[in-house]
């Protein structure tokens, strides 16, 4: 049985990872996120393990309301799980660039 994760960190880039392999479960999509980030199918599997990479991950699909929608629906998770991952990564990488809107 697995042990549960409780680190926010570690929840957050478990998240990124789920989002990665969502992003490239779909041709289409995963094109356009490797054109947009430079990065080559060959060195998609080692950039996963960079955790900078794992926030663009994140940035690529919450910047559309369908493809997070698609993605949360995908993982079982709610959209505003999704944003509070990426917003757990930012902070713990020191991305400043990234605020949720907050009502």
């Amino acid at each position: 049985m697995k042990k549960p994760v409780h680190n926010p960190r570690e929840v957050a880039e478990i998240v990124a990872i789920q989002a990665l392999s969502f992003v490239a479960s779909e041709p289409e999509r995963l094109g356009l996120f490797l054109a947009e980030t430079g990065v080559g199918p060959e060195t998609l599997r080692n950039a996963a393990s960079d955790p900078n990479f794992l926030l663009n991950v994140l940035d690529f699909v919450l910047r559309d309301d369908a493809t997070v929608k698609a993605f949360a629906s995908a993982s079982e998770l709610h959209p505003t799980n999704v944003a509070a991952a990426r917003q757990v990564l930012g902070d713990a990488l020191g991305d400043p660039s990234w605020e949720r809107d907050v009502p």
